[in-house]
């Protein structure tokens, strides 16, 4: 599922960034300051757990999560009861998500936002940027070696925290040496 999920991820990231260059996505991006040592100072934050609530309206293995859906409400209810951060899932094809859901999101709350994305290009951080995103989320298991190096630089470039996702021994050594 997940080189399905990717692939279709490149596809449409490309006819993102064919409607949009990213020089002018770039320029977007410009005026945005993201948090990304905001983001890991709430997680780093001490005296209780430090909870990233999750933004999601369909999984591709349960269905339909939350028909009625509207990540800026739910996201604020997040805040009102205790999150550190928000993630906000982006990916449009399998997880019904949007650009436009984290945009909503980071207008509706002052929490530290997270964008939950198989993110495979450089293209899509600047997207992040743009849209309001002080993190992202890297999948070890969706890229080879030096698209996990160049994307964790370039993040670190634009301002951007990334939390690593790894599922096993060999990912995480992975990840460390990145």
């Amino acid at each position: 599922m997940l080189a399905t999920i990717v692939a279709a991820t490149r596809q449409t990231t490309a006819e993102r960034e064919r409607r949009c260059p990213a020089i002018a996505l770039a320029a977007q991006a410009a005026s945005a300051t993201p948090g990304g040592a905001r983001f890991v100072a709430a997680l780093r934050a001490p005296g209780r757990v430090q909870v990233i609530a999750e933004c999601k309206r369909r999984s591709p293995s349960r269905g339909i999560l939350r028909a009625d859906y509207h990540p800026d409400r739910i996201a604020a209810a997040y805040e009102a009861n205790g999150a550190a951060a928000v993630s906000v899932v982006t990916e449009p094809t399998f997880f019904d998500g949007a650009l436009d859901h984290l945009r909503a999101v980071r207008a509706a709350v002052d929490l530290p936002v997270l964008r939950k994305d198989f993110i495979v290009v450089p293209y899509q951080l600047l997207e992040a940027v743009a849209a309001g995103a002080d993190a992202v989320l890297l999948i070890v298991a969706a890229l080879d070696d030096p698209e996990l190096e160049a994307l964790l630089v370039e993040a670190t470039s634009l301002g951007l925290a990334a939390l690593v996702e790894v599922h096993d021994g060999a990912e995480l050594q992975r990840a460390v040496r990145a």
